[in-house]
């Protein structure tokens, strides 16, 4: 019988996902390590999203609705009502290997005093076809100030899997619709450590309506970001400066690989310093 501090929470936020998210619940159940439960939160879908869910008969899928108030608000949502010691995010329209959650909690076994695995994720196209791309952590260690520099050393996105803390609040702040999982995870990473599997975690669907394609949106979030950090985690000047440079070469090549001409992908660094 497995132990229950091997039970791994997977918090699933769903949004209008009726084309893939049996998918994504089937990526769940054929997970090897099969101590775990999958939060679903409905965040007021208005496709058939619900019905697919309701197709699946596993008790430990819990099922969540709440009207249309964000991503943030649904990951609350299922932070406040997890019972596992590790937990992890999976979006409804992608899907995890089916070794993603035993080969994470082998390295928490493996080395101790870590708090967060990470994991190599594979880019697919709207068919779950491989695209080629991959992203590769590398860091060992305390990832706080790296992700202050936004380094993709240790950050992709949602794929960290967690281990709990009991005495510490887990939320996301709910104002932010971009970058919200990376200041979830300044909050949550000051003080402890991170390190990573070198095998697969996620394979990630790269869609044309994702909200990274919304660069107008993207840059109004990474100001806000910035705001946030000012305010909330007071970095020293040079940590601050660095990451403004960073949020501004990634808007720059964001609007070019967008099919922007320079001078547009210029004008939004100018925007972007006025603001700042």
């Amino acid at each position: 019988m497995k132990k229950y501090s091997d039970l791994v929470s997977i918090i699933m936020p769903v949004y209008n996902c009726e084309k893939y998210i049996r998918e994504s619940i089937k990526s769940v159940l054929y997970q090897t390590h099969q101590n775990w439960e999958l939060l679903i939160i409905n965040d007021g879908s208005i496709d058939s999203s619900k019905d697919k869910i309701k197709t699946f008969r596993d008790n430990r899928i819990r099922y969540f609705e709440q009207m249309n108030t964000g991503v943030s608000a649904a990951r609350n949502l299922a932070l406040q009502n997890m019972c596992g010691i590790y937990f992890c995010f999976l979006d409804a329209d992608d899907v995890m290997p089916s070794n993603s959650l035993k080969d994470r909690l082998n390295i928490f076994e493996s080395q101790r005093g870590i708090s967060f695995v990470d994991g190599v994720v594979v880019y697919m196209n709207d068919d779950m076809e491989p695209t080629g791309k991959k992203y590769v952590p590398s860091f060992n260690g305390y990832p706080y100030n790296e992700l202050l520099k936004l380094s993709n050393t240790c950050y992709f996105g949602n794929t960290w899997m967690i281990k709990r803390d009991r005495n510490f609040h887990y939320r996301f702040n709910q104002e932010m619709t971009h970058a919200e999982d990376l200041f979830f995870y300044l909050t949550i990473s000051k003080g402890r450590k991170y390190s990573y599997t070198e095998s697969p975690v996620l394979f990630y669907r790269e869609r044309d309506d994702s909200a990274m394609k919304d660069l107008t949106g993207l840059e109004d979030g990474y100001f806000h970001l910035l705001s946030k950090v000012k305010q909330d985690l007071q970095p020293d000047p040079t940590t601050l400066k660095t990451l403004k440079k960073r949020i501004m070469r990634i808007m720059f090549f964001s609007y070019l690989f967008d099919g922007h001409d320079p001078y547009s992908a210029a004008r939004s660094l100018f925007r972007y310093l006025l603001k700042a």
